[in-house]
């Protein structure tokens, strides 16, 4: 079957199509996508088969994981998509997917743990029963699905692997937050373990969005707040996203996997980084810089790259477990490695001189306000394992004074 116009034209208002990603630039990957029935899963399925992918619908219902896979195919063509009924927190089940997935197409490139599984309560009213299928769901799946895919990607040296956070620690949620909080963890340590390798894992976060399994949870979870509906979604209407955008969001990040390996991000960062416009708007922030005074920009971005190899020298000096988690963390949390940062920050200063400011100072703003979060993220991590209070002060006021010229700069880049 070949797409028909009206396809074509409806395939093309997908919120992918409108950013900097190329139509078909995954293709001949095959990307896993569970709980795609429905919701942010099969949005998301839908725009990886929009950048090329075959995708596999890994969903435990059948009805609605059927009609996924017809829908994508009949939107982008066939064979864009698939059904593979799947429980993902049963072993035999994972298995059988893993089995014929590769039986089918020979390989697996993308990995995405989206299936989850909603029990509202407070933790003391939460029975013990509701925890194990919040376990089983929305952490033992991942783990599962880790194990049977894992490995093949190692064979090729390649592949993306995606777990789906939450906001976590939030109220009448223990069972859905405390194992998406663990997803995050399960990320990073799979991060650590492939540091070496062309497998990339990392966490998104979709935010909040309205889906049918969203809409079935606040009609719990509204009441225990003191809230109706309506006041829940009000009070969270300038956060909430289509369920469109949070789907393409998914699909950019993986698209763009390189620059998101180890780290949390959202749905809504990586639109920003594809471009694609959120909610209708323009997701490119007008960024400008004092009027005629440029060198005061370039010497706080100077000022942050002497900072940073200040600090680089530093951690180099410390042992070497030290030295490792040193550089883990920041490369967590400030988004990228010290010698990316340092790279970075001298692009931008010889942009600002050369007169070109508007897109450095776009793409240089979101990930100064990263790197000034991880100095703050260091300070209270210090307060852990820094028991004399004298050290400590000083610990903080060393941190402070790397954090001042990222501060500075951001002064300057003013929207």
């Amino acid at each position: 079957m070949t797409v028909s116009a009206d396809h074509a034209k409806e395939a093309t208002i997908l919120p992918i199509s409108k950013g900097s990603l190329r139509r078909g630039c995954l293709a001949g990957k095959v990307a896993v996508v569970t709980g795609a029935g429905r919701g942010i899963g099969y949005e998301a399925a839908r725009s990886l088969a929009w950048l090329g992918a075959k995708v596999v619908i890994a969903e435990v219902d059948s009805a609605s994981g059927m009609s996924a896979a017809n829908r994508i195919c009949e939107e982008m063509g066939t064979g864009a998509a698939r059904f593979v009924q799947t429980d993902v927190s049963d072993e035999e089940s994972v298995r059988r997917l893993a089995t014929d997935v590769i039986k089918t197409h020979g390989t697996v490139d993308i990995v995405l743990n989206n299936a989850c599984i909603f029990a509202l309560a407070a933790v003391k009213d939460t029975r013990i029963g509701d925890w194990d299928r919040g376990y089983n769901v929305n952490l033992r799946g991942p783990v599962l699905m880790t194990l049977a895919f894992l490995p093949e990607m190692l064979k090729a040296n390649a592949g993306v692997l995606v777990n789906v956070s939450s906001s976590g620690a939030a109220p009448y949620m223990g069972p859905y937050e405390v194992f998406k909080t663990a997803q995050v963890e399960l990320a990073n340590t799979l991060a650590a373990e492939l540091e070496q390798t062309g497998v990339v894992a990392f966490t998104i976060g979709p935010g909040l969005v309205k889906t049918p399994g969203s809409l079935e949870g606040i009609t719990k979870l509204a009441p225990l707040y003191g809230k109706t509906e309506e006041d829940f979604f009000q009070m969270s209407a300038e956060a909430m996203m289509p369920v469109e955008e949070a789907g393409a969001g998914f699909a950019a990040a993986i698209a763009m996997a390189d620059r998101y390996r180890g780290q949390e991000t959202s749905s809504m960062a990586a639109l920003i980084d594809a471009g694609i416009p959120i909610h209708g708007r323009e997701t490119k922030p007008k960024a400008t810089i004092p009027s005629g005074d440029p060198d005061r920009l370039v010497k706080a971005t100077l000022a942050t790259r002497d900072a940073l190899v200040q600090q680089d020298a530093n951690w180099k000096r410390m042992s070497i477990f030290f030295r490792q988690w040193m550089f883990r963390d920041f490369k967590k949390n400030a988004g990228m490695p010290v010698d990316e940062w340092l790279a970075e920050l001298q692009k931008l200063a010889r942009a600002v001189e050369e007169g070109r400011t508007a897109e450095p100072l776009i793409a240089a703003r979101p990930k100064l306000q990263q790197l000034d979060r991880f100095y703050d993220h260091l300070v209270e991590a210090q307060k852990g394992y820094q028991k004399d209070p004298v050290k400590r002060e000083e610990g903080e006021k060393a941190i402070r004074e790397w954090q001042e010229p990222v501060k500075r700069l951001l002064v300057l880049i003013t929207e």
